[in-house]
């Protein structure tokens, strides 16, 4: 019996080769480990750089352009024009009648030559136009405006361009000059990479994200909230709970055909418009807010439910007043995330038609538009080597946007975790 005792209860000798060797072991594991984690991130982070580098290097020069001076002798070529008559509302008229494209022709003309039509973008007269508009007076004087360049000089003057362009280049050296392009930030789609601008994408992006937050979030709450604490467990529930979770693995394109189907040629929606949009990526997004939703519900401890029911809170008052409000922060990161995927998909959208070439911004629902992803897969198929610089910008705005975005939600998560 006392050697059984005397067995049973002998240390364990910590300093035996083995048990060293063990440790060692141990250790030598550990430290793999823990640089295996250390190289994966830097790997990441040297992709994420590469990335922004990338992104960054080759979209800021989107948001530049190539300018070229043109003096203007306005008292001549108007006819002694007025300066009231480019104010109010009839200002834009009054251009368009003047015939402010003619006369920037002939301005060029006198100062280039004949050829000298073929230096300056085809919509470069509208910052003449824009010009006016600002400061009316410039019509009783003599003026120098900056036009943009074609497409062809801006991309040579920034150093990527053809052996032609970079001669012109040549010619016009020290009358060409870099400036912003706000056309860029102001403008729709167009044919001319010099006009081209997000705006209208941009635009069309933001209503049809919210479209979709207005439909997808309610539905997808208010369904995770029934299928966690009101529906029984049957078989029923138990489908349509695969149906969910099924749906959320489903290729984005087949909600597309869904969308082309159903809302385009059953309901004869009108094609194209941020309603049928975002009608086609709620959708796509319920399912990620619904699981979501649940899995934040389910965490909710049952003591608060206990509690409530016990001073005398109904089961509806439970759920409103107690549950949901504990849950929201999880369920806000899962509408995050469906948030995020809905603004980068492209290929539903390509089905319903949002494809088409947006020349205006949308002023409603149920007008045409574009989105940014869209926007920036039509600018990467141009041949034009202006459209290349005008893409990565795009992309950059698509990455602001996705950005702001996640940060408000952000902060409306965390605002509901400080209260409770």
């Amino acid at each position: 019996m006392n050697s059984l005792t005397e067995t049973t209860r002998r240390p364990t000798n910590w300093q035996g080769k083995d048990m060293q060797k063990r440790i060692a072991g141990r250790y030598a594991a550990e430290r793999r480990f823990k640089a295996m984690g250390m190289a994966a991130i830097a790997l990441s982070a040297g992709f994420l750089a590469f990335l922004l580098v990338v992104m960054v290097g080759n979209g800021f020069r989107g948001f530049t352009q190539t300018e070229l001076p043109l003096q203007i002798d306005f008292p001549a070529v108007t006819g002694g024009a007025s300066p009231s008559q480019f104010e109010g509302p009839n200002a834009e008229a009054n251009l368009q009648a003047m015939g402010l494209r003619d006369i920037v022709d002939s301005s060029i003309e006198i100062q280039y030559g004949r050829e000298g039509a073929e230096l300056f973008s085809s919509g470069g007269w509208t910052a003449v136009s824009a010009k006016i508009l600002d400061d009316p007076e410039i019509v009783e004087r003599q003026a120098t405006v900056y036009l943009p360049a074609t497409s062809e000089i801006d991309v040579a003057y920034k150093g990527d361009g053809t052996p032609a362009a970079e001669e012109q280049v040549r010619e016009l050296k020290g009358q060409l000059s870099t400036g912003f392009n706000w056309n860029f930030l102001s403008n729709s789609d167009a044919t001319d990479p010099m006009q081209v601008g997000i705006w209208g994408a941009f635009k069309g992006s933001l209503i049809t994200m919210i479209v979709t937050l207005m439909l997808a979030f309610p539905v997808g709450v208010l369904a995770a909230l029934y299928l966690e604490e009101y529906a029984p467990k049957n078989r029923l529930t138990d489908l349509i709970e695969v149906s969910i979770n099924n749906l959320a693995a489903v290729p984005s394109i087949i909600f597309g055909l869904l969308g082309l189907a159903v809302f385009l040629n059953f309901f004869g929606m009108p094609r194209s418009g941020a309603l049928v949009g975002g009608l086609t990526l709620a959708l796509m997004t319920m399912p990620v807010i619904v699981i979501s939703g649940r899995n934040a519900v389910k965490s909710v401890p049952p003591s608060i439910r206990e509690a409530a029911l016990g001073i005398g809170a109904s089961p509806l008052q439970v759920v409103f007043h107690h549950v949901l409000p504990l849950a929201l922060p999880g369920i806000l990161t899962g509408t995050i995330i469906g948030m995020a995927r809905a603004l980068g998909e492209t290929a539903p959208l390509l089905m319903i038609g949002m494809r088409a070439f947006i020349a205006t911004p949308p002023s409603g629902i149920t007008d045409p538009a574009t989105v940014l992803p869209v926007q920036i897969f039509l600018w990467s198929d141009e041949v034009d080597r202006g459209f290349v610089e005008k893409t990565s910008a795009a992309i950059i705005v698509l990455l602001l946007f996705l950005l702001v975005m996640n940060a408000l939600a952000i902060y409306l998560r965390n605002r509901f975790e400080t209260r409770w």
